[in-house]
């Protein structure tokens, strides 16, 4: 999901919205201004933009920070941005699909902060992505359907308590912000937005021995969530791992914390 710029905010222009990349471009200066002082930029930061669209987030930045990378899959936008921009500050445009971008490269010896209103089709796979290159990201102010946000923040016990939630849990302090109504966007989806913050912990505090076992427990345990964990996670996890790990195999997954499979994914092989 792209973003795009309001007649209200400034400078800016307009595009088509193409249904094949999701686009949904953000048309309210209430909500972007909110996004930009969540961002709340400051003197030294390297921000990164994904999906800059119609640059409704992308020019108020740059009013406020005057170098702003952003990330754009779209070429048709690259030459509106670029001309957009030119008298607001410095934009590297990277145009790329944001799945093959390394983030680990683009932040070289410093930490970058990434921002996005991500598009819905594939905001998973950002995230996910993004989580690969945690050590060298700062913070994430993404915006994405608020279904997914409400995934992505949730407790143990909740119905939407999952995979997507141990999974950024375990690696981020993940903070809902607030809900952006489908009027806000030029065309209007047909759910609600929200706007989430994500902060990568320090890896000396993230206690995962093998990041790899530890993604193969947590999504078979929420494979056959309706199973007890004896039953889900058969074959990958036994009886004596349980005992090691201090957890009951006839709970079901979603009465786990984060540190429960922690303790499950490190538990040794018998």
């Amino acid at each position: 999901m792209n973003s795009s710029h309001s007649p209200r905010t400034g400078a800016g222009f307009t595009a088509p919205a193409k249904k094949q990349l999701g686009q949904h471009f953000l048309a309210d200066a209430h909500y972007v201004e909110k996004i930009v002082l969540a961002v709340n930029p400051k003197d030294g930061d390297r921000l990164v933009e994904i999906g800059p669209g119609q640059g409704a987030i992308t020019f108020p930045l740059l009013r406020r920070h005057p170098k702003l990378t952003v990330i754009e899959f779209d070429r048709d936008l690259i030459a509106p941005l670029t001309a957009a921009a030119a008298p607001l500050g410095e934009l590297t445009i990277v145009h790329r699909d944001v799945l093959q971008v390394d983030f680990t490269e683009l932040a070289g010896a410093a930490q970058i902060r990434l921002v996005g209103n991500l598009p819905y089709n594939i905001s998973s796979p950002i995230l996910f992505h993004a989580l690969e290159h945690a050590a060298a990201i700062s913070d994430m102010t993404f915006m994405l359907q608020k279904e997914v946000v409400d995934r992505m923040a949730a407790a143990p016990g909740s119905k939407v308590y999952g995979r997507l939630s141990v999974m950024l849990q375990a690696f981020c302090e993940v903070t809902s912000l607030f809900v952006v109504p489908p009027g806000a966007f030029r065309p209007p989806p047909k759910v609600d937005s929200a706007v989430v913050r994500l902060v990568p912990r320090d890896p000396a505090t993230v206690a995962i021995d093998d990041p790899r076992r530890f993604a193969e427990v947590v999504k078979a345990a929420f494979g056959q969530r309706r199973k007890t964990l004896r039953n889900a996670l058969n074959g990958v996890i036994n009886e004596v791992q349980f005992e090691a790990a201090g957890v009951r195999s006839d709970m079901r997954a979603e009465q786990l914390e984060v540190d429960d499979f922690i303790r499950l994914a490190n538990a040794p092989h018998a």
